[in-house]
C-alpha cells in the first residue's frame, strides 16, 4: 500500500512538472502568432554608448585637430628677476652683522616660463594670454614644424588677459573665427596647446558652461565671461586654441579650477568674439576701445527679487546710473531691470560684460528692461570712459598704467552724499605712482594741480609730459577730504 502510495506521489509530481514546462511555451506561441505583436526590449550593457553625431552632421575630431594643430605655436618667455638681497641665513638675528651684508644684491638668472599661442593669419599675427607674455625680455615663438622666430608685442589687454604678438613670416597656416555666441552647452570641443612643454597636445571634451565669471583678473576693470569646458588643460595650455568640430576657433584658454596646478575638470577659455573684437582693436589703434554702459548693477536672487518687490527671478538689477554715462543719457534709472542686450538674454553681470565688451563706443544697442512692470525698451549709445564717443589714444593709456589706476564715473548717489558735483573713482591700484604716494582704492580723485577732474580725458590732459610736483585732492567715502603731493 506505501509503495503504491509513493508512485502515485511520483506520477502527479512528474505530470505537474511537465505542465510547468509545457505551458509557458503554448502560451508563447500564442502570443506571437497574434497580429498584435509587442516587439522586444533589447537588452545591453550599461555603459554610454560612443557619440557618432551632431545636429550638423558626422561627428570627427581627427579632421578638426589637423586643421588646428599647424596654427598652434609653443612660447617661451625670460623675465629679468628683481635684485634680490643677500640674506643667507634667512633672517638669523645677527645685531653685529657679521654673517650678512644687507645693503648687498644680486640678479639672479633669467626666470624662463612658456606658454600657446594662436596663429590668426598667414603674416605671422599670435594671440595669446597676456599673462603669457606680460613684462617678458625675451618672447621665442616655435612653430609646429619646430621652425623657431623672436616676437614682438603689438599690443596687450590686461581687462581680458589677452595679447597680440607678431612673427616675421609669410604663408602661415591660421585659424578662422567662430562665433562663441551660438557654442553650445553639451557641443564637443578640442582644447590644443602645450601642457608641460609636450608641444601639440590635443584634448577633447564639452562645453559645460558658458559666461563663468571666476574673479581671477580682478575685480573692478576686468571682463570675465568664460566658456567652461572639460576639455583637459594643464600649465602650458593658456594662450592656446579651443576649436569646434569644424575647427573653427571658439576660445583662447586662459585659466584651471586646480587646487593642485594641475587639470582637475575644469577648464576655461576667453570667448572668440570677445577675442576677436580685442585683436581687431590692438591692430588698428593699439589700445583696446571699450564701451560702458553705465551702471552698476546686482544679480537677481530670490531674495534680492523679495527685498525689491521684483515679480521675477530674471534680468539685472540697477543699483545706480552713472552721471553723463550711456544708460543715464538713454533715460534708464536706478530700480530699472535689464533683461536683454539687442537681442541676448542677460541674468548674470558676466553675460552683461560679455554683450557689451564686443562693441565699440559709438555703437548703438538695444536695452530691453522692466520699470514698474511694464517692459520696456530704449536704445542706448555707448560710450567709452571719457564719457564720449572717440578713438582713445595709445599714450593715455600709457598715463594710466603709469599711475597705476583704473578709474570710474561717479554715482548721483556719491556726489549727493559727498556734496560734489564731479570727480573719477580709484576702482582699482597696481603698483605705480598714485600707489607709491599712499592713496588707497576708492578714493575720489576731484582735481590735479588745481584742474577740476570729470573725465579720464582731463586725467591725461593734467599728466601729459608732467614733471616736477603733483598735487591731486579729493575724498574718501566717508566725507574726509584728503591732499596728495608727489614728484615726477
Amino acid at each position: 500500500m506505501k509503495a503504491k502510495k509513493i508512485l502515485a506521489i511520483f506520477l502527479i509530481a512528474l505530470a505537474g512538472g511537465l505542465f510547468a514546462l509545457v505551458t509557458p511555451a503554448l502560451l508563447n506561441k500564442a502570443m506571437y502568432s497574434r497580429k498584435t505583436v509587442q516587439p522586444e526590449t533589447p537588452v545591453q550593457f550599461a555603459s554610454y554608448p560612443a557619440f557618432t553625431g551632431t545636429s550638423s552632421g558626422s561627428l570627427d575630431f581627427t579632421k578638426a585637430a589637423a586643421s588646428t594643430v599647424p596654427a598652434v605655436v609653443h612660447i617661451k618667455t625670460e623675465y629679468e628677476q628683481k635684485n634680490v638681497t643677500n640674506d643667507f641665513y634667512g633672517g638669523f638675528w645677527d645685531p653685529w652683522g657679521f654673517f650678512s651684508n644687507p645693503s648687498y644684491q644680486y640678479k639672479s638668472a633669467p626666470v624662463k616660463a612658456s606658454g600657446s599661442g594662436v596663429i590668426l593669419s598667414e603674416d605671422g599675427y599670435i594671440v595669446t594670454n597676456n599673462h603669457v607674455v606680460q613684462d617678458a625680455t625675451s618672447i621665442e615663438v616655435t612653430l609646429n614644424d619646430n621652425r623657431i622666430y623672436e616676437a614682438k608685442v603689438i599690443g596687450t589687454d590686461v581687462g581680458t588677459d589677452l595679447a597680440l604678438i607678431k612673427i616675421d613670416e609669410k604663408d602661415l597656416s591660421f585659424l578662422t573665427y567662430g562665433n562663441s555666441d551660438s557654442v553650445k552647452v553639451g557641443e564637443w570641443v578640442l582644447a590644443v596647446g602645450n601642457p608641460f612643454n609636450l608641444t601639440s597636445t590635443v584634448t577633447a571634451g564639452i562645453i559645460s558652461a558658458k559666461a563663468r565669471n571666476l574673479n581671477i583678473l580682478g575685480k573692478n576693470s576686468s571682463i570675465e565671461s568664460f566658456l567652461q569646458t572639460d576639455a583637459a588643460v594643464n600649465p602650458g595650455n593658456s594662450g592656446g586654441a579651443l576649436v569646434n568640430t569644424d575647427g573653427q576657433l571658439v576660445g583662447i584658454n586662459a585659466a584651471i579650477a586646480s587646487n593642485t596646478g594641475s587639470y582637475l575638470g575644469y577648464s576655461f577659455a576667453i570667448p572668440v568674439n570677445i577675442v576677436k573684437k580685442v585683436v581687431n582693436d590692438l591692430l588698428q589703434f593699439g589700445v583696446v576701445q571699450r564701451a560702458y554702459l553705465g551702471v552698476t548693477f546686482e544679480d537677481i536672487d530670490s531674495k534680492l527679487a523679495k527685498e525689491k518687490g521684483i515679480s521675477k527671478v530674471k534680468g539685472l538689477y540697477v543699483a545706480s546710473v552713472l552721471v553723463n554715462g550711456s544708460a543715464a543719457d538713454a533715460g534708464l534709472k536706478a530700480g530699472d531691470v535689464i533683461t536683454k542686450i539687442g537681442n541676448s538674454d542677460v541674468n548674470s553681470s558676466s553675460e552683461m560684460q560679455e554683450s557689451i565688451v564686443t562693441h565699440s563706443p559709438g555703437d548703438k544697442v538695444v536695452i530691453t528692461y522692466i520699470r514698474d512692470g511694464a517692459e520696456k525698451e530704449v536704445t542706448v549709445t555707448l560710450k567709452n570712459k571719457d564719457g564720449g564717443t572717440g578713438v582713445v589714444k595709445e599714450d593715455e593709456s600709457d598715463i594710466f598704467t603709469l599711475l597705476g589706476c583704473t578709474l570710474d564715473n561717479i554715482s548721483a548717489l556719491d556726489m549727493k552724499k559727498l556734496g560734489i558735483q564731479y570727480g573719477l573713482k580709484i576702482t582699482k591700484l597696481d603698483d605705480g605712482v598714485l600707489k607709491s604716494a599712499g592713496i588707497k582704492e576708492g578714493f575720489i580723485i576731484t582735481a590735479i594741480n588745481k584742474k577740476p577732474i570729470k573725465t579720464t580725458a582731463d586725467v591725461s590732459e593734467a599728466m601729459k609730459n608732467k614733471t616736477g610736483g603733483v598735487l591731486i585732492e579729493g575724498y574718501y567715502a566717508n566725507g574726509m577730504k584728503v591732499y596728495y603731493g608727489f614728484g615726477m
